[in-house]
């Protein structure tokens, strides 16, 4: 019989748009946005679903030398639309709504949570 499931892949910003300088980075988050949506082909008839989260610049302890490098921490709030670096719990909500029952025919997308940042030139 069918089996049921929900997969949520951590993607990024960088899945979709790049920045000098972290090419291998990007080529490997893009190239899992389209995992996600092979994933969802493959399994989707098996009735598993198979989302991907895009984090945009989120203020973790790994990218603490980002946010302290008062150039580039002014560039991500410049270029972000919402004005300022993510939090952790700005995530929160764009991963409970992919795995709750709202999302049962949401499959094979990235959900960007990125202040607006792949919004805007």
């Amino acid at each position: 019989g069918r089996g049921h499931g929900k997969i949520v892949n951590v993607c990024s910003l960088q899945s979709e748009v790049v920045r000098p300088g972290i090419a291998p980075y990007a080529a490997t988050k893009g190239a899992l946005k389209m995992l996600t949506k092979g994933m969802c082909a493959d399994w989707g008839p098996r009735g598993v679903q198979v989302n991907g989260l895009g984090p945009g610049y989120i203020e973790t302890e790994l990218t603490r030398p980002l946010v302290e490098d008062a150039e580039f921490s002014a560039w991500v709030r410049g270029r972000t639309p919402a004005g300022r670096w993510g939090r952790t719990e700005d995530l929160v909500g764009g991963l409970l709504f992919l795995v709750s029952p709202a999302a049962d025919f949401v499959t094979g997308q990235v959900l960007y949570v990125d202040g607006g940042m792949t919004s805007v030139l």
